[in-house]
């Protein structure tokens, strides 16, 4: 009989092994019949080392079933110290995986290949590199994304010149094994992109969502001496092998959301999942075993002002159980809406009744109170405020205080929003298609409860509903080895 899992923080709705490191999505592919889900992965702890490639495939986002380790570092080979990022292709009756070939002795990480033609559950590497040679001028270059487009295979290349700038490179094939160089796609210095952050000194993870002419370059920035900073999008439209690119944006608002890829549906859509990172001491991600989670998958757009908008997959809404509250009504100080378990999806619309009204909903994860994740309205900036100050009890766990614009804020109209969470992890989506994702650890245990509160003098009106999530259904192999045999869990084992 399936148990929850014994750690209160490890997710049931969000992709991840049980145990151990993970970080970037690769590989995202629809092949066969099923979507295939690779990513950055550690088989022997909570740690950024050995990356492997983890694998899981679904036939329906919701049905999860975890293959054989996709791609294993080659001893003495051109990947001896690891298998970092990229992307894979569906090719006819094989799948194609394009990843950066990792080793301490070069501080490069070019393009290499791996096959499989059994569906993804084994996969041969080509054991030399796709493109050997790099350009000049050059100061990083990794995280392939290859896609398809007018009878041509096309991919972009991470990287940075030696003079501060930012760029992804551009080549294309006619058969993904010959490629021609055609220079950088876009390149830039460090632009702002909000307060305190710019656009990076250097890109990983290029990612290129296009539609009838307009397009969205989404990268992640990262910094020589910090490492992965944000993620930022450019939005503009192609010409002639480069990109014109609009002012950059966020694409994802919280502080824990970096390295997203894209995974081109068959049905028309683009969805995209992000790695999610943890925002407690190494100590804590020690002991407990593992470290990192993927996203919920989006369903990504660009609207017609050319911004990126997000929303969760169509499909999760079949994760929705029996409804954990409904509330509406209007209070000058706090009303209690309802209790909800540690996974939920929540949606609310929040009506100041005078302008100068404030407040928003608080997620209590403490019986008596002191344990809090704050979503507040910020009418004199236009922005959902969230704070995670006292979202864990436990010393070891970060703070902070995060904002997404929302111009229905600074109007005083009604304020909208979805909230997911699941257990440790938050994602919030406005109806504008932005987003925010942080972690946040409850040590109060269930149940959780859903208040709406007023600020200053003022009234606040709310409507809200919240369904408690279903795990996902998901099959485990056995090992983390070759070892092709599977157990069937409905939920989540530890």
């Amino acid at each position: 009989m399936s148990v929850m899992p014994a750690d209160p923080h490890l997710p049931v709705a969000h992709l991840r092994p049980p145990r151990n490191w993970i970080n970037d999505p690769n590989g995202l592919a629809f092949h066969d019949g099923h979507y295939h889900v690779c990513f950055q992965y550690n088989p022997y702890g909570p740690e950024h080392a050995h990356m492997h490639w983890g694998h899981f495939r679904s036939p329906d986002l919701l049905t999860w079933e975890e293959l054989p380790l996709a791609l294993t570092p080659t001893p003495g080979g051109e990947d001896a110290d690891g298998c970092f990022s990229g992307n894979a292709v569906s090719d006819g009756d094989r799948m194609v995986a394009f990843y950066s070939a990792f080793r301490t002795d070069r501080w490069a990480q070019p393009v290499t290949t791996a096959e499989s033609r059994d569906h993804g559950v084994t996969w041969t590497p080509r054991g030399s590199l796709l493109i050997p040679g790099l350009p000049e001028g050059a100061t990083m270059y990794r995280d392939p994304y290859v896609w398809r487009e007018a009878g041509r295979w096309r991919m972009l290349v991470g990287s940075a010149w030696a003079d501060g700038r930012a760029a992804a490179l551009l080549y294309e094939s006619a058969d993904l094994e010959r490629w021609e160089y055609r220079g950088p796609f876009l390149e830039r210095a460090p632009q702002p992109v909000a307060p305190g952050a710019d656009t990076g000194l250097g890109w990983e993870c290029p990612q290129y969502l296009h539609s009838e002419g307009r397009g969205a370059l989404i990268l992640s920035a990262w910094d020589p001496e910090r490492g992965p900073r944000r993620t930022v999008v450019y939005p503009g439209r192609e010409r002639d092998g480069r990109f014109l690119a609009g002012a950059p944006a966020l694409l994802d608002h919280g502080p824990d959301f970096y390295a997203p890829a894209l995974l081109p549906a068959p049905d028309g859509r683009w969805l995209l999942w992000g790695w999610s990172w943890e925002a407690r001491d190494p100590e804590w991600v020690r002991a407990a075993g593992w470290a990192g989670l993927l996203t919920l998958p989006r369903e990504v757009t660009l609207a017609e002002d050319g911004s990126v908008r997000q929303r969760p997959a169509a499909e999760l809404l079949a994760l929705r159980d029996g409804r954990a509250l409904t509330a509406a009504g209007d209070t000058a100080g706090t009303a209690v809406l309802g209790t909800v378990g540690q996974s939920f999806d929540l949606t609310a619309r929040l009506t100041p009744r005078t302008p100068a009204t404030a407040g928003g909903l608080r997620l209590v994860t403490s019986a008596d109170g002191t344990e809090y994740l704050d979503i507040r309205i910020d009418s004199a900036t236009g922005e959902l405020v969230v704070d995670r100050d006292h979202g864990s009890r436990d010393p070891r766990a970060h703070g902070g205080t995060y904002r997404v614009p929302c111009p229905e804020a600074r109007t005083g109209g009604p304020v909208e929003l979805r909230l997911v969470v699941d257990r440790s992890v938050a994602e919030f989506f406005l109806p504008s298609g932005r987003t925010l994702t942080l972690r946040f650890y409850p040590t109060g245990g269930a149940p959780w409860r859903i208040e709406a509160r007023a600020g200053g003098e003022g009234r606040l009106g709310f409507t809200a509903g919240a369904w408690n999530l279903r795990p996902y259904t998901m099959r485990y192999a056995a090992d983390t080895g070759t070892d092709a045999r599977l157990t069937d869990v409905g939920l989540v084992r530890p």
